[in-house]
This record gives structure tokens, C-alpha cells and sequence, in this order.
């Protein structure tokens, strides 16, 4: 192989090890947000279900004093329906009954919130344990989350460290112009920036070279850029032709 093909075949290697970096980067940063935004949303739950839990706490004392002014309420009508027969006086038999309409209204009144309240219990118990429930869930998702992405972020870890080390040897290749090239169209264009080309035209924006520049890659001595969109580009055939070439020894072999 040439000078010049093991180049431009380290900058495409290069390339594709510059590609997996960036993938694992934006995983090692994007891997804490996310388990940030799970964590977030597991404390709004915890502070929902506490404040479920103390909503229907006090239902609850609301409903267990009804109850009790209802009885009570209960006893005093009794005890004045009995007093009711012993008296033979009119105007206190109205008075008597009176105060007992007035007390049987009083605890229409209490049954009545009564049932509002046993409504209100059953909403809220409902959402407790729909809220519950999704706490749980979220808890055991973050513990399974948590124990994947440690797993992930050491092997990623791992795996930078192996790319640093293929990238350093492919850097060793590409003369450094040509490095600083490739390095300063990586920062400024969409992926890819080394691409082939092939019957004139440019896989990197699809459009033709000019002849001349064309006929000068084919040649294969110099690396040139896209005069287009200033990607770094090689003839494909080279690298067809390459491994017909290795094909052919080994053949002979």
C-alpha cells in the first residue's frame, strides 16, 4: 500500500474512531441528566404522597368529629323526644319540638358533609394510590437504571481510553497539516468530513468535482479537499482496486 493510500486510510479510520468518541461523550453527559430528571421526578412523588397522606389525615378527623357531633346530636333528639311525652304545658311542647326540628336539621346538615367528605376521601385515596404505585415503579426503574448506566459509563470509560490510544497511532500517520485540516473541517461541518468519491461526484454533498481536480485524485499522490464543501475526499477505486490487489496475492499464496 502507498504512501498516500495509508493515509488517507488512517484519516478514515481516525474519522470513524472521532465518530464513536463523540457518541460515548455525549452518552457519558447526557447519562447523569437523565438519571438527574428520574431523581426529580421520584421526589415530586415522594412530596405528592406525603401530601396525599396528610389531605387524608385530616379528612379523616374531619369525618371521626362528624361522626361524633352526629351521635352526640343523636342522644340530645332521644332525650328530648322522652322529655317530649312528659310535658303537658302547649307552649313548651312547641318550644321542645322546635329545639328537636332544629336538631334533626343540624345533623341533616353534618350527614349531608358527611357524604362530601367520604367522596372527597375516596378521590384522594385513589390518587394516593395511583401516586403510590408510580412511586414504586419509578423507584425500582431508577435502581435498575442506576446499576445499567454504571455498568455503561465503565465501559464507555473503557472504551475511550482504547480510542485514545488507536487514535494517537492514526495521528502518527497523517502528516500534520493534513491532520490540522481535517481536525479544523471536523469543528465547522456535519459528519462525515473524509469522504470518497466516485464517477466525479462528491459522496459528502453530491455534487460533481471539477475534472481536473478529479483526474489529479485519481492519480493518488496528494490528499485533496472538495472544492464544494471543502470535505476531505479520495477516489473510491483506490481502495477497490487495493483489495483486488491483497485478493490476488493471496490468491497466489
Amino acid at each position: 500500500m502507498s504512501l498516500y493510500l495509508k493515509q488517507v486510510e488512517q484519516l478514515v479510520a481516525l474519522q470513524m474512531i472521532d465518530d464513536e468518541i463523540m457518541q460515548l461523550n455525549t452518552f457519558l453527559k447526557s447519562a447523569p441528566a437523565e438519571m438527574e430528571r428520574m431523581e426529580s421526578r421520584l421526589l415530586e412523588l415522594k412530596e405528592t404522597v406525603a401530601h396525599l397522606k396528610e389531605t387524608i389525615a385530616m379528612i379523616v378527623t374531619q369525618r371521626d368529629q362528624l361522626d361524633r357531633d352526629i351521635e352526640d346530636t343523636g342522644m340530645k333528639i332521644k332525650k328530648s323526644k322522652n322529655k317530649l311525652m312528659m310535658v303537658n304545658n302547649s307552649k313548651e311542647h312547641q318550644a321542645m319540638m322546635r329545639e328537636i326540628d332544629n336538631l334533626e336539621k343540624t345533623n341533616r346538615g353534618r350527614e349531608e358533609e358527611k357524604i362530601s367528605l367520604l367522596e372527597e376521601l375516596a378521590r384522594q385515596e385513589e390518587t394516593l394510590a395511583a401516586s403510590q404505585s408510580e412511586l414504586t415503579a419509578l423507584q425500582q426503574e431508577i435502581s435498575q437504571k442506576k446499576k445499567q448506566i454504571n455498568q455503561k459509563l465503565q465501559s464507555a470509560k473503557a472504551r475511550l481510553e482504547t480510542l485514545q490510544g488507536l487514535r494517537a497511532g492514526a495521528e502518527e500517520v497523517v502528516p500534520k497539516p493534513i491532520l490540522s485540516r481535517y481536525q479544523f473541517i471536523r469543528a465547522r461541518l456535519s459528519q462525515p468530513v473524509v469522504v470518497s468519491v466516485g464517477e466525479g461526484i462528491c459522496k459528502g454533498c453530491n455534487i460533481s468535482i471539477p475534472p481536473q481536480t478529479y483526474n489529479v485524485l485519481q492519480k493518488g499522490e496528494q490528499i485533496l479537499s472538495c472544492p464544494n464543501c471543502q470535505r476531505i475526499i479520495y477516489w473510491s477505486e483506490h481502495f477497490a482496486k487495493e483489495e483486488e490487489t491483497e485478493e490476488s496475492k493471496a490468491a497466489v499464496a
